[in-house]
């Protein structure tokens, strides 16, 4: 949901009257003046033709509607990002800048508590009617309603509403001041007030499933093979193209998303050349299957991209909603039975770093002791906190030693988390860990692919030294992420995407509302009136320095919450691709994703441009 929100011009003084501009930052700092003639990353002169096909970045194992809105189902890889538009555009080169797309300018009132959009006069839909004002008010209406997802209300929380002033004009009004409101509101997906219309009427968004979206985005949907797979042909009438936002982007004619079951069938099928592009996640799979024939041929290229992005973050998380789990010293001694270093040496071929916090390699993430600017925002919360929160450094994931006398030990970690059950009221007796009420202690881990297995393997071991039965289960993706919706499991693998800056889409994540409302973010289910006000004051933060304070804050709070077992993280974009296909800009950004990255800047070889059919 993140790469869908966006940004405008911070006025340098309150006092003055709202004016248009071409862009907004949330700290004031715009890179691309007005009239800019296109962004640094891209090629303006790339040729437009050509196709590429690949696979999505996600567990996805199928798709069932075209409502990427809407909480039940699965929506098709692409969607959202090629059909829709917003009233602004990100960059790959500003973490927190953005630049009019269907809005040719926005305006923040002196203060700052609304903002006024003014949309361009050749925005078009793919049905060719005029995007309006009107269209933007349906837009927020739909997704504030419990006709769609519920992350929009949480997302947009802090907008009273949406009002038209005119045909191409309308305004935002805003709850309280927060710079990064502008933000929210500019990255609206924008879609027709007649999608979806059913005799003359519309159906409400949540029965909106197969009807063609109307989107304004640079393709539509094409060839589908649903549930399998689904290409998108790039609109020649683009109302767009020729927008410096968009010059150089979106260059391939046919864009083809295909979907396979398993991580095995995928790649099998790349080096059979079913299809042209994938990203690795799994170590041992790029050091021992990305190999053979085809590789050392120069057939096919395999490359680890460098990044300026910050880490994802990846952990098996608990669901505090589980009785066994509430106790904050149950989730430490289960964390302290993960051996990472011995996973990373044995399977990862030392590929990777271990995940300390929730906010990986970047400003936000908490070390050492809490500063003065910290400890301004976590005094008045501290008879909520944890008295060693205040006294000691934050949590780290417990390092595992080859040599008794270098350092902790396996065995140091599990007679540490013996104790800390022990306190927690968990003892080993008649075979296994119980609690007063002789309950024996068991966890389910759920996965959708098989590729955690080889982890939860090792780690299930050390955890059944502590008399804890586990039990493996795996099931296929679309289950999986209806059980998460619902809550029902007991731990996950999750990763989430970095941010270089984090704001309210943290509420989604960590807030105490979204954990109780099905779908969202916060599947650990954290309730914590202290990270509730941390996450008021981050979303609140008027400067670069007051975010960063409290994003190391909420880190801190939430590692000493131990609400995770702490993954991995790797530095660079591990992908590969057919070679002789593709061409790509001189400029690689500093922050990108790479398939959004290839799938908007990249452009066909004269080659690929001649063959396609």
């Amino acid at each position: 949901m993140r790469g869908l929100l966006c940004c405008l011009l911070l006025l340098p003084c309150l006092s003055m009257p709202a004016l248009a501009a071409h862009a907004y930052a949330q700290f004031g700092d715009v890179k691309y003046p007005p009239g800019f003639a296109h962004f640094d990353y891209v090629n303006p002169a790339a040729p437009k033709g050509g196709e590429i096909s690949l696979v999505p970045p996600t567990r996805l194992s199928n798709f069932d509607k075209y409502n990427p809105f809407t909480l039940k189902g699965s929506a098709p890889p692409g969607l959202a990002g090629l059909v829709f538009e917003t009233l602004l555009t990100g960059t790959f080169d500003e973490p927190t800048t953005a630049y009019g797309l269907l809005a040719e300018d926005v305006a923040v009132a002196p203060d700052r508590l609304s903002v006024v959009f003014r949309l361009h006069p050749a925005a078009r839909f793919h049905n060719g009617e005029p995007v309006l004002a009107a269209d933007v008010k349906h837009s927020f209406d739909r997704l504030t309603s419990k006709e769609a997802a519920p992350q929009f209300r949480t997302i947009f929380g802090e907008v009273k509403g949406a009002t038209v002033l005119d045909a191409r004009t309308v305004r935002f009004d805003f709850k309280r001041v927060n710079a990064e409101l502008p933000l929210i509101v500019g990255g609206l997906p924008v879609f027709s007030r007649h999608w979806g219309m059913e005799n003359g009427k519309p159906k409400p968004l949540d029965q909106i499933v197969t009807d063609l979206p109307i989107g304004s985005g640079p393709y539509r949907i094409a060839k589908v093979n649903f549930g399998k797979d689904i290409s998108y042909q790039r609109d020649p009438d683009y109302w767009a193209r020729d927008l410096n936002v968009r010059r150089g982007l979106y260059n391939f004619d046919r864009i083809t998303y295909k979907i396979y079951k398993d991580n095995t069938a995928q790649l099998e099928a790349f080096k059979a050349g079913e299809f042209d592009y994938i990203q690795a996640f799994i170590a041992r799979e790029w050091a021992r299957a990305y190999t053979g024939r085809a590789f050392e041929r120069g057939e096919l290229i395999k490359q680890e991209l460098a990044h300026g992005n910050a880490g994802d973050f990846q952990g098996f998380q608990f669901n505090l909603r589980r009785d066994k789990f509430k106790d904050r010293r149950v989730r430490e001694a289960i964390g302290l039975a993960m051996d990472f270093e011995w996973l990373n040496r044995q399977l990862f071929y030392n590929a990777y770093t271990r995940v300390r916090g929730y906010f990986v390699a970047s400003d936000f993430e908490a070390k050492g002791l809490p500063g003065a600017d910290e400890l301004a925002l976590l005094e008045p919360l501290r008879s909520q906190l944890p008295a060693a929160l205040f006294t000691q450094p934050v949590p780290l994931p417990p390092v595992t030693r080859l040599e008794p006398d270098s350092g902790q030990t396996l065995r140091d970690h599990l007679r540490r988390a013996r104790q800390l059950l022990a306190e927690a009221g968990w003892t080993y007796r008649d075979g296994a860990l119980r609690n007063a009420r002789g309950e024996p202690f068991t966890i389910e881990f759920l996965d959708n692919s098989g590729s955690m297995g080889r982890v939860v393997t090792p780690f299930a071991k050390n955890l059944e030294k502590l008399g804890i039965a586990v039990n493996y289960k795996v099931i296929d993706f679309a289950i999986l992420q209806k059980r998460m919706d619902v809550f029902d499991f007991e731990v996950v693998s999750n990763r989430t995407v970095g941010s270089e800056a984090p704001g309210t889409e943290l509420l989604e994540r960590f807030g105490s509302r979204a954990a109780d409302t099905e779908g969202s973010a916060n599947i650990m289910g954290v309730k914590d009136p202290a990270v509730d006000a941390l996450l008021d004051g981050i979303i609140s933060a008027r400067t670069r320095p007051e975010l960063v304070a409290g994003v190391r804050a909420l880190d801190r709070v939430l590692r000493f919450g131990h609400y995770v077992v702490p993954h991995w993280y790797g530095g660079v974009h591990r992908v590969a691709w057919r070679a002789g296909r593709f061409e790509r800009p001189d400029v690689t950004p500093r922050y990108y994703q790479p398939e959004v990255w290839i799938t908007s800047t990249w452009w066909a070889s004269e080659a690929n441009r001649k063959g396609m059919k």
